[in-house]
């Protein structure tokens, strides 16, 4: 039991948390780029989306070349580039050298989480690894939100600890394989198995995506401009959601596949739709806080099921990179999205919007779920059950 309870990729999940920062502290970014920088709402949104973006571009570029280039080379290509990115967003000043510092970065977080995500995927339960990373950013990110307001005004603060959070995971990468699959094979050309599960799932994600940050990218905004809250109560809102975010990762990684995945996928989906609806007509600290922290308990619950589904689809991980950077293009056009939505309808048109766009895309994710975990489900559930009792036993 022990050796089972060890097996945890723990370079790997290190890597994820690093990749996986940038987007979960986007508020905060996005913010400190409005208030610091000579830039409206809606260009400092456009920053965001853009640092997603080129952390999607790394995503697709990389999907089937992590195993050929190998993991440990690519891991450092991709911190170096985050530590150097937005360690020098964090300290310029001029915008342009903001905006490139910050792409360069994001290009770093998405090289990053493809290593992760295709090692995640070669694990035996990529769903229980994949609930460990999130529970990591979750908590690192609640640890920024918290410390930020009182480090003084500025753009560079978010941006710092980002790269920080890279230089740290460095020495780990040292544990991850040069390469684990020759160079060119035939192995290596191997169709994407579950091909229409699996273009499917590629194809929602974006739209899942964009109405999760289109809120998230602007939540900051809402509780400062609508709800009349200060940074500082905005931030320990922040903080507080995303531990509950830790307590809901917790519930899914004990509960596993024991509801399946269609209905934490499908029925998660239609209640984080009411708490956009929620958190976006927010006017009191009550309202925004209710809204956001049950939206940080649901948001990872969901994404940990549909990150471990599509790893389920390729035990090789390209789904995995592939779905996940498809989801990126829509966390990417998320910040935009939301700043012209609010700026010209209002916050909670926004997240009516959001909302029902929510509503229509729970019905083919669910389908993806059934058909698709309808042949997973067997080999995790045994698994997942095993370390489930691993841990009750060591407590």
């Amino acid at each position: 039991m022990s050796a089972r309870r060890s097996t945890l990729p723990w370079p790997l999940i290190a890597l994820f948390t690093a990749g996986y920062l940038a987007p979960y502290l986007l508020p905060t970014t996005v913010g400190r780029l409005d208030s610091g920088l000579a830039l409206t709402a809606t260009e400092a949104g456009a920053v965001g989306s853009a640092l997603l973006l080129s952390s999607a571009a790394a995503g697709f570029l990389l999907a089937s070349r992590v195993d050929r280039v190998g993991a440990r080379t690519l891991a450092r290509v991709g911190l170096t580039l985050a530590v150097l990115g937005y360690g020098g967003a964090a300290l310029a000043h001029p915008v342009w050298a903001v905006v490139a510092g910050a792409l360069i970065g994001g290009f770093g977080s998405g090289t990053s989480t493809a290593v992760a995500a295709t090692g995640i995927a070669a694990q035996p339960d990529p769903h229980r690894a994949t609930t460990v990373g999130l529970l990591g950013v979750s908590a690192l990110a609640g640890a920024v939100y918290l410390t930020v307001p009182h480090l003084g005004p500025g753009h560079g603060q978010p941006l710092a600890a980002i790269a920080l959070t890279a230089l740290a995971v460095w020495p780990l990468t040292s544990r991850l394989p040069l390469r684990t699959a020759p160079a060119p094979s035939r192995d290596t050309r191997a169709p994407l198995p579950h091909l229409r599960a699996g273009l499917l799932l590629a194809a929602t994600l974006p739209c899942w995506s964009l109405a999760q940050n289109a809120l998230w990218g602007v939540s900051g905004r809402i509780g400062l401009t609508q709800a009349h809250l200060s940074e500082a109560t905005v931030g320990a809102v922040f903080a507080i959601a995303l531990g509950a975010g830790l307590l809901g990762v917790v519930g899914a990684g004990a509960l596993g596949p024991r509801l399946g995945v269609a209905l934490p996928i499908g029925g998660g989906t239609v209640l984080i739709a009411a708490c956009i609806t929620l958190s976006a007509s927010a006017t009191d600290l009550t309202s925004f806080a209710t809204g956001e922290i049950a939206w940080n308990t649901l948001y990872p619950i969901v994404l940990s099921y549909v990150i471990g589904l599509a790893a389920s689809l390729d035990p090789r991980g390209r789904w995995a990179v592939l779905v996940g950077s498809a989801s990126s293009l829509g966390t990417a056009a998320g910040p935009l999205t939301g700043s012209l939505l609010a700026s010209q309808a209002g916050f909670p048109a926004m997240g009516t919007v959001l909302a029902a766009g929510l509503l229509l895309i729970a019905v083919p994710m669910t389908a993806v779920a059934l058909g698709a975990g309808r042949r997973t489900l067997p080999v995790v559930e045994i698994q997942v059950d095993t370390q489930v009792y691993d841990k009750a036993t060591a407590a």
